[in-house]
């Protein structure tokens, strides 16, 4: 059961196309107040944060942190009732900065692209969080008939993080922090089956998306060299969270038993929190973290032909350029 990790989201029914930051004049986005900031001596004030699955889990757990550091932070969840809990709970353990709700259901192609282009209206972004993911106890498919583990754990990351580019560029030293797992070790990922319609496991199919992300975030970081944009990934440890909830019988009775020795939220948002605050990584691009330490991921996991390749697909899939 390694790697079950991030925060999860069910398959979802639409949400409201109206999001927190339009419709709310309460939650304008978040301001940059850099002279504030270093009065405060608070070392993320200032900062603008994006973490997308942030209604619970380690999302969460990562944004009341990054909060207490002084960011100003924009939570994006599917749900809005869970996303208001969760931004009450930020906006309470806020130091500095005013947090934000964006909705977005990231299975959709059109709503993160709708997503980005919201986003894309902030002054600046200096943390993008890569975090929403799940697993499902059999094959689905989204509306765009993709594959719904591939589509939200890998093409989103994928999607949104090329649409906001310029943003983190021009907002650069910036940093975009992707959650992977030590479950991509068990990846058998074929660039001709990407959607697993020959042959679904639920376990095989978040495997090869962890691949994915480590793979994406290893040609991110090449393809960002030179722009003050840096890009790391990391596995955060077995977490007891709700993420297993969609997944098969088996794994949910797994992680029912195993849930007393499971690490906390808390516990497993600290190397996320590190790669997105800690000057000790500061410049540094392309590693797998785990413990707040750089790890050697799996050979597939450091093909850099595979990663290429697997970029111009991802482009494909999602109509961008490769």
């Amino acid at each position: 059961m390694a790697g079950i990790d991030e925060a999860q989201a069910s398959p979802p029914p639409a949400p409201p196309r109206e999001t927190a930051l339009q419709a709310r004049p309460d939650r304008a986005a978040p301001a940059v107040t850099p002279a504030r900031s270093a009065r405060q001596g608070l070392p993320m004030a200032g900062r603008t944060c994006v973490v997308t699955g942030a209604s619970s889990g380690i999302g969460r757990a990562a944004c009341l942190a990054l909060a207490r550091l002084g960011a100003s932070v924009v939570l994006v969840c599917r749900d809005r009732s869970r996303g208001d809990a969760a931004l009450a709970e930020v906006r309470g353990a806020a130091a500095d900065g005013e947090p934000a709700l964006e909705l977005a259901d990231l299975a959709s192609l059109a709503q993160v692209r709708d997503l980005a282009a919201r986003l894309a209206g902030l002054p600046r972004i200096d943390v993008l969080v890569n975090n929403a993911g799940l697993v499902l106890g059999t094959r689905q498919v989204t509306a765009d008939g993709l594959e719904h583990t591939f589509a939200l754990n890998h093409l989103a990351p994928f999607l949104l993080t090329s649409l906001l580019r310029p943003r983190l560029v021009a907002s650069a030293p910036a940093r975009v922090v992707t959650v992977a797992s030590t479950a991509h070790r068990g990846a058998r990922l074929d660039l001709a089956d990407l959607q697993l319609e020959r042959r679904y496991l639920p376990m095989l199919a978040y495997a090869n998306s962890k691949l994915a992300n480590i793979l994406f975030t290893r040609e991110l970081a090449r393809r960002l060299a030179g722009t003050g944009v840096t890009a790391n990934c990391l596995h955060p440890g077995t977490v007891r969270t709700n993420f297993g909830r969609t997944g098969s019988p088996a794994l949910r009775l797994g992680l029912a038993i195993a849930g007393p020795f499971l690490r906390s939220a808390e516990s497993g948002a600290r190397t996320l929190v590190y790669l997105a605050s800690s000057t000790e990584v500061a410049g540094r691009s392309g590693g797998y973290y785990v413990s707040c330490r750089p790890r050697t991921p799996s050979r597939a996991a450091r093909d850099d032909d595979l990663a290429r390749r697997l970029w111009r697909l991802s482009a494909e899939l999602t109509g961008l350029p490769g």
